[in-house]
């Protein structure tokens, strides 16, 4: 009975990520332990339950049918088990964690070690990037989001605005001239960001509304390197205020064409919505909103 119920919860699992690897890390066993339980479930069965193939898995019929009626008792096992757990209400056990690029090495990496130090029964797994990723299909359990929430399967907190700046080199802007208008920004280098698809950025906000089609010879999704190219005099970046700060105040930097291209995006703890919510990942955004209402100076 135990190997079935195993099996179901195994077989659910890779159906909803959409691929063993996924579904492996999010049942946090080994990707080979996760492939023998499935096989020893056809076996058991007498029948495929899924076509696989280098790239996805598809369903057969037998496997249709099975996820149909297994997959309500295994998200019922699953909610018993997570009732049970929350009565001593203790965080504990691995907590994925998807971050904006950067956050890390910025101004997010105090409250993530903060968190880590809180709680030891937590195990924090922090990847950064500027891909919006499907929580659930990826195995995230919450995601720190700049930017338009659209996903209607989760529930977020805002935690305020992250203004964004275009900035260039003193020593470029010598050289090459400080743009009046936004026409201007077609004769200059600009460095481009990605978006929260992970494509290049082929647009930049303006502050009365709309975007600016923009272009450039360099593209890349690490904010650090786009920093360093304008720091470097390379060109024009499109860049969040707490990365380039400091360097602005010195005068390293300036910001171009102030007021009007750059815009206040919003920064939101998101999560996947549940009817229980997990103690780790409760306590995480509890965390998190009450780091940033303690440092408004960061926002």
């Amino acid at each position: 009975m135990q190997e079935a119920a195993e099996g179901y919860e195994c077989f659910v699992a890779v159906v909803e990520a959409g691929n063993i690897t996924a579904a492996a890390r999010i049942l946090d066993m080994p990707r080979e332990t996760l492939s023998r339980r499935l096989q020893r479930l056809e076996d058991r069965l007498g029948v495929r339950l899924l076509h696989r193939s280098t790239r996805r898995l598809a369903l057969t019929t037998a496997g249709q049918t099975l996820y149909d009626r297994a997959r309500p008792l295994v998200v019922a096992a699953r909610e018993a088990e997570a009732a049970v757990r929350q009565l001593d209400d203790v965080p504990r056990g691995l907590l994925r964690v998807a971050v904006p690029p950067g956050g890390g090495s910025n101004f997010l990496g105090g409250l993530l070690l903060e968190f880590a130090r809180r709680w030891p029964q937590v195990r924090l797994e922090v990847v950064a990037g500027t891909r919006h990723v499907d929580l659930v299909a990826r195995g995230f359990d919450v995601a720190l989001r700049a930017g338009v929430v659209r996903d209607p399967g989760l529930l977020g907190r805002r935690l305020g605005t992250v203004a964004v700046w275009a900035v260039a080199s003193k020593a470029y802007l010598d050289r090459r001239g400080r743009p009046q208008d936004t026409e201007a920004l077609a004769r200059h280098d600009l460095l481009l960001g990605m978006d929260g698809g992970g494509r290049v950025a082929r647009a930049w906000p303006l502050h009365a509304g709309g975007t600016l089609a923009v272009s450039g010879r360099l593209a890349a999704n690490d904010l650090e390197l786009l920093a360093k190219g304008v720091r470097s005099g390379d060109g024009i970046a499109l860049l969040p205020e707490r990365f380039v700060a400091d360097d602005v105040e010195s005068g390293c930097l300036e910001r171009v064409l102030p007021g009007v291209v750059g815009t206040e995006t919003p920064l939101t703890v998101v999560f996947v919505e549940r009817k229980l919510m997990p103690a780790k990942v409760r306590a995480f955004v509890d965390h998190v909103v009450a780091w940033f209402e303690a440092h408004p100076d960061l926002m």
